[in-house]
């Protein structure tokens, strides 16, 4: 039993704790200590001074008073008449003083009990030592969290402390959002203000509903300098959070489009030269994927120094191997469809099962697992929810660079020159000389490796599995069809519009409609104008 007198001091200190200024002098650790050991209302004293004096205390006095507070809930303290011991456990014979560190035997010692109300304290100042003193960004957030749920009695200065000190950028995001919270609900009239401006500064989807739920406050009715500095911020708010919506559009947009183009590159190239609707053109795409896992692999047993770049390693590995693939299949098979063209039709269906098949029986079913290098992994915010994925700027990147590739290969070289020539007039061409087998077997190859290099272009961002083809054949045919049978600008400018058109209508409504609506559209733009956006010329 704590006599009198020394339950008077203990009182007396806590109540000067809890009136620390912001030049706060060191932690009394003997005062600390006594408390501890104290009544219920001496321990919930000084379990709230310290969370008060929390923004300005030592980092060493909070690492102190952290072990005590760890031994008091774990029922490691105990209390002699004449201090307080750290127990290595409890019932322990002896532990270390713990002021002094010194070895005392724990003979005649009580041990304190917590109630409801003090274990509630305790836990609030241990959440506040985790949040200042933890050195892992785990530890502090499960400090953070534990203050969360009595974020109204941290002190502001608790909070602005952590921030400034947080080298992590999600944690420290997570603190700033949490001290806006807590000053939103300040009863200072001129703090609720300056926090409601602070977060109409950082727009967000969470600032709008925060800031709305401000709206049911007794001050907006009450307090006119309140209400207008609210709907200041959410007029504010709601602003930016539009234009980030619509920047999002585009962006997601873009990407779907860079997909859809490269997707449909190579088919245009081998629908508008021979006029084979190729059905494997999604495997060979699935084909392109699957080279660039192996890539991976390979990387990842021989050379685990240069796994970050096992995508830029992949891309002449993919582009090779399913442009060979694409060659033999025209030379085994299609060669003897041309001018048949429901015969080539289905022979490329054959060949889709075929490989969907070897590919089930050969690795199997299942989600192939990338490791994603940090260019292609998160992000930035940009403006307000609009956050730029790595990923899909890659893809966009990507396809923009093999937009040029593919231009300079068609305007600039001999096979180019000589696909050209064999598109416009094929009767014509072999009657010059050319040989328009040799040029039909590269072009298909030349398509076959472009849908090679939209598998690497989708191993960040999309499942790869031997079923993964099949959900882009259909808009590869509407892009290069809306496009115009064999123009890679009409390829661009159709995946751009398709592309745009399925991620504005997507989320309005759900993503087989959106399919819907886009083919509609398409057949009934085709109505008017069959030829597609861009008709190449041809002499008959």
């Amino acid at each position: 039993m704590v006599d009198p007198i020394r339950r008077a001091l203990l009182a007396l200190w806590c109540l000067a704790l809890l009136a620390i200024p912001a030049s706060a002098a060191p932690l009394d650790r003997t005062m600390f200590a006594g408390s501890l050991c104290g009544d219920g209302a001496a321990q919930v004293g000084a379990a709230e001074g310290l969370v008060r004096a929390g923004g300005d205390l030592p980092a060493d006095d909070l690492a102190f008073a952290g072990r005590l507070l760890g031994a008091l809930a774990e029922r490691r303290l105990t209390c002699p008449p004449d201090g307080a011991l750290l127990l290595e456990g409890p019932n322990a014979a002896g532990g270390q003083d713990a002021v002094t560190g010194a070895r005392r035997p724990s003979a005649e010692a009580r041990a304190p009990v917590l109630g409801l109300r003090q274990r509630a304290a305790v836990e609030t100042a241990r959440g506040v030592v985790a949040l200042l003193t933890e050195e892992t960004p785990a530890a502090r957030s499960a400090g953070l969290a534990v203050l969360e749920r009595r974020i109204a009695t941290v002190p502001a200065a608790v909070l602005d402390r952590a921030r400034n000190a947080e080298t992590d950028a999600a944690l420290k995001g997570t603190i700033a959002g949490l001290a806006q919270a807590a000053a939103l609900s300040s009863p200072d009239p001129t703090r609720r203000r300056a926090a409601i401006a602070a977060v109409a500064a950082s727009p967000s989807g969470a600032a709008a509903a925060r800031l709305a739920a401000l709206k049911g406050d007794p001050a907006y009715g009450s307090d006119p300098a309140f209400r207008a500095a609210l709907d200041a911020g959410l007029a504010k708010v709601g602003r930016a959070v539009t234009i980030g919506d619509g920047l999002a559009i585009l962006y997601n947009g873009l990407s779907f489009a860079s997909i859809l183009f490269m997707a449909a590159a190579g088919l245009a190239i081998i629908f508008g030269l021979m006029g084979v609707i190729n059905l494997a053109q999604g495997e060979f795409i699935m084909l392109g994927a699957y080279a660039t896992y192996g890539v991976q692999e390979v990387l990842r047993r021989f050379a685990p120094a240069l796994l970050d770049f096992y995508l830029v390693a992949a891309i002449p590995v993919a582009f090779l191997a399913v442009a060979l693939v694409g060659i033999v299949v025209e030379a085994l098979i299609l060669r003897h469809l041309y001018r048949r063209p429901l015969m080539s039709l289905l022979a490329t269906w054959a060949v889709s099962l075929f490989l969907v098949n070897l590919v089930r029986v050969t690795v199997g079913t299942q989600n192939l697992q990338f490791a994603m290098p940090a260019y292609v992994s998160g992000g930035v915010p940009l403006y307000a929810d609009f956050v730029v994925t790595w990923n899909r700027l890659f893809a966009i990147g990507f396809a923009a660079a093999t937009l040029v590739l593919t231009l300079l290969i068609l305007r600039r070289t001999p096979l180019g020159l000589d696909i050209r020539a064999v598109t416009q007039n094929r009767d014509m061409a072999a009657c010059l000389g050319l040989p328009t087998r040799r040029v039909d077997r590269l072009a298909f190859g030349l398509g076959s490796g472009l849908a090679g290099l939209a598998g690497v272009a989708l191993c960040p961002i999309y499942s790869v599995n031997p079923g993964m083809g099949s959900g882009f054949i259909v808009d590869s045919f509407m892009v290069v069809v809306l496009g115009g049978v064999g123009s890679l600008a009409g390829t661009l400018v159709a995946a751009l519009g398709v592309g745009g058109a399925n991620v504005l209508i997507e989320p309005i409504s759900g993503a087989v409609a959106a399919k819907v609506i886009v083919l509609i559209g398409i057949i009934l733009f085709l109505q008017r104008r069959p030829e597609g956006l861009f008709a190449v010329r041809r002499r008959r």
